[in-house]
């Protein structure tokens, strides 16, 4: 569902990674997605990235989950917050809310955060290196913001928060149900809770860093080396002096450097399947049931509807032509034809009614059993 009198075009232009910016009532009706008692279960499981953060302001205490049901009993009834990571991977509800901020591209999108706390709860002022919108789900919320900081920001010494050593706000707004704030990069925030019963929704973007693209690019590269792959300079000329490691040298081993890094293509292969890998991927999402390629036809043939696993990810790369390359949870497909049309209709929407047509397709029909058995997808 699109944002309530909002107009992405000019949002992306003004303000994205620019400046913070208040959106009153983002939707015309608005539903808290999940309620507290149901994001405390999920902050119990095991499988559920979780924490605690209990204390006043200058005193902030990290209990790491899975949080225990008697916990909860022992806890007072303000200072303290509840984190839940990647609830849309568990309430197809929440899952819903991404819809609404798709103008930014699907590889960006990391995960929705829910917070749960009581009066005066918060994590401390602090500033973030990715972009979020802050939805208000349930109950008040003071959000203060200051100026932009970097990694030469002095912090207070935390062992578990990256808590700003000094903070002073230049803009300050409650939050109420529905109401959601942007914060781009860098900026000093800190939101406190005002009442109980306090919900909010973080809908974070990655952004990776240089440091991070490099390092695991090479990491890649170097797993498709071989030894003997090794510098040569057959017709070496005599110097005037062999101290000298001469321009031509530097160059041809530069240019054997830049000849299998600067590969656009490998690149591109390699960033896809990087940035689509799960953000919990030793959690098996497979079904208890496979299906063959009969069986996929005969699926196909009812006309079903088709949903995306909340906790996959699908990106696509165009190639010459309609060809693409369809990235899946970390894996490359390779789509010509009506199997590259559905990898684009795939990667569009989150949920589409299946036409019948694509079991004419082996290629696609193959493509659909493998994404449907390791549980990419589902009917």
């Amino acid at each position: 569902m699109a944002l309530n009198n909002f107009d992405p075009v000019a949002f992306l232009r003004d303000t994205w990674q620019q400046r913070p910016m208040l959106i009153r009532q983002g939707w015309a009706e608005w539903h808290n997605p999940v309620t507290p008692d149901e994001l405390a279960g999920l902050a119990c499981e095991p499988d559920v990235e979780s924490r605690m953060i209990v204390g006043a302001a200058g005193a902030l205490a990290v209990e790491p989950g899975p949080i225990a049901e008697t916990r909860f009993a022992g806890l007072k009834d303000r200072d303290w917050t509840m984190l839940v990571q990647a609830v849309d991977q568990q309430v197809p509800e929440v899952a819903a809310l991404i819809d609404a901020f798709r103008f930014i591209p699907n590889w960006r999108i990391d995960d929705v955060m829910v917070s749960y706390a009581t009066d005066g709860g918060g994590v401390g002022a602090h500033f973030d290196h990715y972009d979020v919108f802050l939805v208000q789900g349930l109950g008040r919320r003071r959000w203060r913001v200051g100026a932009r900081c970097d990694d030469s920001t002095p912090l207070l010494d935390h062992d578990d928060l990256r808590l700003l050593a000094q903070f002073e706000a230049t803009d300050e707004w409650v939050l109420e149900p529905g109401d959601i704030l942007y914060v781009p990069p860098g900026f000093a925030h800190e939101g406190v809770a005002v009442g109980g019963d306090c919900m909010t929704y973080s809908i974070g973007f990655r952004a990776p860093s240089r440091q991070e693209l490099i390092g695991l690019w090479v990491d890649d590269v170097l797993g498709g080396l071989v030894d003997d792959d090794r510098y040569a300079d057959p017709g070496l000329a005599l110097q005037d002096n062999p101290g000298e490691i001469t321009p031509a040298a530097l160059t041809q081993l530069q240019g054997m450097i830049a000849q299998t890094l600067l590969d656009p293509a490998a690149f591109a292969r390699w960033f896809g399947r990087y940035t689509t890998t799960r953000k919990y991927p030793e959690i098996d999402w497979a079904p208890d049931a496979e299906i063959d390629a009969a069986g996929m036809r005969r699926t196909i043939a009812t006309g079903p509807w088709l949903q995306r696993n909340p906790a996959s990810r699908f990106a696509f790369i165009a190639q010459s032509g309609r060809d693409v390359l369809l990235m899946v949870d970390g894996e490359c497909h390779d789509c010509t034809g009506p199997s590259a049309d559905f990898a684009r209709a795939v990667c569009a929407q989150a949920c589409f009614e299946v036409d019948a047509a694509l079991a004419e397709s082996e290629a696609t029909v193959a493509l659909l059993v493998q994404l449907h058995n390791q549980g990419s997808i589902a009917f």
